[in-house]
């Protein structure tokens, strides 16, 4: 476990009034995807269907609700509970489109190495958020004598909701974040990150998902975390919600998302037990990217499409000082269900980001909709997208 750091002692959620509970105003009770009957793939998820079914990983967010304009945040993901740059995971970045801005990400490509926890934010946040993970990367016991760390931190443009050009997102904020971070479920929706987002002209957040593969393969966990802010033409189990919701609300004269939300950016997290180098993280990322295209999105010009990959497996570690290192990983040909799981877990953890959601107003007085879950839910039904109550209970 990570000894608290002097620096931090004193901080608190309660010290920092802007920053509100992760759960306030997040998910209004609103199921999870899977609670509402919907079926993605054919494996089994974890206990808490969450990135942190992979042990040791735990999330922690901060959540910035202010005023009329202020609705922007951070999320952490600790690869484990022990010092990150002393103890570093075999990590990957791969880059679905590149309209973005991922600090730490070319050390990460150079040494198949994480040796920070991976922050996700808001574009302008960025710059002060990884100043404040340094701050508290250099204040842990065992790096008095460390002068080079890479903070590894990821965005989505959370500006047509929140006064982006604030930059509200500094230090305390990400230390509390940090400081929150727990195993266990994991707050969605507009949350962290996720509070400023919008997704298919939806609101959009956090979401998280994960598979786990049958003993005959492995027996490991893959959990998925993603910040969504991306667009298209929302799809769900195959079926296309957006183009039947908006037929159907345009003859009714409802509201419809506008052409522009095919724009924005998705940043994905990836965890696993499963032993795999750098090399072979980069593969599941890649995979992830199959996740987001099966929701509808095209990846476009303007979209910021990353995943960030990691393993938590012991045996898949380098050791410090050693000139000759051995590390046992999984064979090239027994990849092929980690990939199945993380396509799966990825749809997932898009699909619970907008479950969860809640409709929001902010800057400007724009109102951004939750996704109108009794509508989507008949056209699933109708569909035959929706699993029967057998087949989509805990297993």
């Amino acid at each position: 476990m990570i000894r608290r750091p002097p620096a931090l002692a004193l901080l608190s959620l309660a010290a920092v009034p802007a920053i509100v509970p992760p759960a306030a105003g997040a998910t209004a009770d609103r199921p999870r995807a899977r609670e509402a009957g919907i079926v993605i793939g054919t494996l089994p998820p974890g206990p808490a269907n969450a990135i942190t079914d992979v042990t040791g990983v735990r999330v922690g967010h901060a959540t910035l609700i202010r005023g009329d304009d202020v609705r922007t945040g951070v999320t952490a993901i600790l690869p484990h509970g022990g010092n990150p740059f002393q103890d570093k995971v075999p990590g990957a970045v791969f880059v679905g489109n590149g309209f973005g801005k991922l600090v730490g990400s070319t050390q990460v490509a150079e040494l198949g190495e994480i040796e920070t926890p991976i922050l996700l934010t808001g574009t302008l946040n960025v710059p002060r958020v990884a100043d404040a993970l340094l701050d508290w990367m250099l204040a842990l016991p065992g790096n008095e004598s460390v002068r080079s760390v890479n903070p590894l931190v990821g965005e989505t443009n959370d500006g047509g909701l929140n006064d982006i050009r604030g930059r509200h997102v500094g230090r305390a904020e990400v230390f509390a974040a940090l400081e929150s971070a727990r195993p266990g479920p994991v707050a969605e929706g507009a949350v962290g990150a996720g509070t400023g987002t919008i997704a298919f002209g939806y609101k959009g957040g956090i979401g998280t998902a994960s598979r786990r593969l049958p003993a005959t393969d492995g027996g490991q966990t893959i959990g998925v975390l993603v910040q969504s802010n991306f667009g298209g033409d929302l799809t769900i189990n195959g079926v296309p919600v957006a183009r039947e919701l908006a037929a159907a609300r345009k003859t009714a004269g409802g509201w419809t998302p506008h052409r522009d939300a095919v724009d924005g950016s998705i940043m994905i997290v990836i965890a696993t037990d499963a032993p795999l180098d750098a090399r072979q993280l980069r593969r599941l990322g890649a995979r992830a990217m199959l996740g987001v295209g099966r929701t509808g999105s095209p990846m476009s010009n303007g979209s910021g499409d990353y995943a960030i990959a990691f393993s938590t497996a012991g045996e898949a570690r380098a050791k410090p000082g050693e000139r000759l290192q051995t590390v046992r990983v999984v064979g090239n040909d027994h990849m092929t269900p980690l990939f199945q799981a993380v396509v799966e877990a990825t749809e997932e953890a898009i699909l619970n980001s907008l479950f969860r959601a809640t409709t929001m107003t902010g800057r400007g007085g724009r109102t951004v909709p939750a996704l109108p879950l009794e509508p989507t839910l008949e056209l699933l039904r109708r569909r035959g997208a929706l699993a029967p109550p057998a087949a989509n209970a805990p297993r």
